[in-house]
């Protein structure tokens, strides 16, 4: 029996299939489900990856970055959460999972989590340390505000400051304080102010609202301009009860826009009041002063030195005079002292004067000189007999010599000298030295002797 292969699907047409139907099925899209994350990881692409799981099933979940930017948490391992998506089939791997639109933590606010994040993210970074904080001025020349120029926490801060520190001079740097674009707007404005190079303190917040109203202050853009702001900040954000990521990173937290102005500058009627008490300490001490220096002038007055200043200086006279003698004695003593001195030096210094020297050096020559003459004559007396011994007692030795007694000397052409009848043959060339000359000679025959003297 033949097979029929067209009755049988391929793995991928038999998938495709079971995802359009997934697809078609009503119920399985935009459904609602909870449950807790596990195998959680986050793409370099932004996607996130994980399953949700309950007591006993589980899950594969997928949510695309383009889904997951508006979150305000950031999803963990364990958290219960509750999800918006569509069940569809993965086609290569052939598994069905859930494609998530929205998330939200199940059982707490997903703001409320988002908050506590950041928060616990910041204070491990040092956000928070005292140590961080500055001081805010005392008597600040120029104060920024950074909030909406229409609302009531600007009217509150301006007139604050106004009644309280005239002399003050407020600049305004509007910005949004609500809404998705308020969180780059306050950065950006606190740039501007941190740019404008001249400002003494800096006031960041607005009026109070609920969580999600005051949320531009909990977002991690503005609590990085705080930390990075070269001038000290104070958050002024909502009503007392009220507390953001602003109120824990600033310099000072304020519990109202009406309270930060207070805070930022003194009260002109505390100033007027303190300068008044300085003003009274300084005449006070100035009087003192002033019937001290009477007092201490009277007394002068008085005294027996102005009174005879005469007496006085007619001692101090005499005094220089004593000192004078003393010190004409004394000069004198040490002039005594340095000839002295001077002269025994003279004495040295002629002992050891280089022609002093030279002079004995020279008579030491001389008589070295003398002595190595008459030393070099006997040297030379005694090698003359020495030679002359030498000589006749060579000339005694020598060849010549007994050549005059008739012996002769006889060479070979190559120089050497003939001892035996052994280094001749029959026509060799050969040179007989007598007294007076030389004779060449050629053997005619070689004749050797024995021994015993018979040939």
């Amino acid at each position: 029996m033949e097979l029929d292969q067209s009755r049988y699907l391929t793995v991928q047409a038999l998938t495709k299939y079971i995802k359009r139907k997934f697809d078609r099925d009503p119920h399985l899209s935009n459904l609602f489900v909870r449950g807790e994350i596990s195998n959680f990881k986050r793409h370099s692409s932004g996607h996130m990856y994980f399953t949700l799981k309950d007591e006993k099933a589980r899950i594969l979940s997928v949510m695309f970055s383009s889904h997951n930017q508006s979150m305000k948490f950031r999803p963990e391992n364990g958290m219960n959460v509750l999800i918006r998506g569509d069940i569809s089939v993965y086609e290569s791997g052939g598994q069905y999972q859930i494609y998530v639109k929205e998330m939200q933590p199940d059982g707490i606010g997903e703001l409320y989590l988002a908050y506590e994040q950041l928060k616990e993210k910041l204070e491990k970074a040092g956000f928070f340390e005292p140590e961080r904080k500055r001081m805010i001025p005392k008597f600040p020349k120029r104060i920024a505000v950074v909030t909406s120029p229409t609302g009531a926490a600007i009217r509150d801060i301006i007139t604050t400051i106004k009644r309280r520190y005239p002399i003050g001079e407020i600049l305004v740097y509007p910005a949004l304080v609500q809404g998705d674009q308020a969180a780059g707007s306050i950065s950006g404005a606190m740039r501007k102010v941190n740019e404008h190079g001249d400002i003494d303190v800096l006031i960041i917040g607005r009026g109070g609202g609920s969580i999600e109203e005051l949320w531009a202050f909990n977002e991690e853009v503005v609590a990085k301009a705080i930390v990075e702001s070269k001038v000290p900040v104070i958050s002024a954000v909502g009503h007392e009860t009220d507390f953001t990521i602003a109120d824990f990173v600033a310099d000072l937290r304020a519990p109202t826009p009406t309270a930060a102005g207070e805070l930022a500058v003194p009260h002109i009627d505390d100033l007027l009041e303190r300068i008044m008490n300085r003003k009274l300490r300084l005449i006070k001490s100035f009087k003192t002063k002033l019937q001290t220096e009477r007092n201490r002038l009277n007394g002068l007055t008085k005294s027996y030195a102005l009174r005879n200043p005469r007496n006085l200086y007619q001692q101090k006279i005499e005094a220089v005079d004593r000192l004078t003698d003393q010190l004409q004695k004394n000069i004198s003593m040490h002039v005594k002292q340095d000839r002295d001195r001077l002269s025994v030096l003279h004495s040295r210094l002629e002992r050891i004067h280089p022609s002093q020297i030279i002079k004995v050096q020279h008579e030491r020559v001389l008589s070295m000189q003398t002595m190595l003459e008459k030393q070099f004559k006997q040297v030379l007396k005694e090698k003359n007999h020495r030679f002359t011994s030498a000589l006749s007692t060579l000339h005694a030795l020598s060849p010549l010599k007994i050549m005059d007694r008739g012996y002769s000397l006889v060479y070979r052409d190559e120089g050497d000298l003939i001892k035996s009848s052994r280094q001749v043959k029959e026509g060799d060339r050969i040179e007989i030295n007598v007294k007076d000359g030389k004779i060449h000679c050629e053997v005619e025959s070689v004749e050797e002797r024995e021994q015993n003297g018979k040939i």
